[in-house]
């Protein structure tokens, strides 16, 4: 059994490679094998977002804080607000992050598969941000 102390993992900042504007993440567990869970919590700024990704065996979200967006190549993005859980299904091309004018944390959760729980895209471009106005 391992405990995590708050605060004995440091916070890190969002990659630009993977992220647009800012974005901080803390862990919450990356289990060992044979398990495979991966569990994040993403506070994304204003603005803020993924690139486009995929996850090989699906990706769940669960919205703390804020009011957010998720998209995939179907259609206009859609509004997540605290409480609402996004199930996306394995390699399913999308993006999740922040509104225009507010925060938005969730908790990203994924399994690995050979250790391996996203392929990242291209960036999310401006117009495929604002589709929701």
């Amino acid at each position: 059994m391992d405990i995590f102390k708050l605060g004995s993992r440091p916070q890190k900042k969002g990659s630009l490679e993977y992220f647009y504007g800012d974005v901080f993440q803390d862990p919450i567990i990356e289990s060992p094998e044979p398990a495979r869970v991966r569990a994040i919590k993403v506070l994304f700024e204003p603005k803020a977002r993924t690139a486009w990704h995929t996850h090989p065996l699906g990706q769940t979200l669960y919205v703390l804080k804020g009011i957010g967006l998720v998209g995939n190549r179907k259609g206009p993005p859609k509004l997540i607000k605290v409480g609402d859980t996004v199930w996306i299904p394995p390699n399913e091309e999308h993006w999740h992050g922040a509104s225009e004018h507010c925060q938005m944390e969730h908790i990203a959760i994924q399994e690995a598969i050979d250790g391996k729980v996203a392929d990242w895209l291209e960036q999310v471009s401006d117009h495929d941000y604002s589709l929701t106005k």
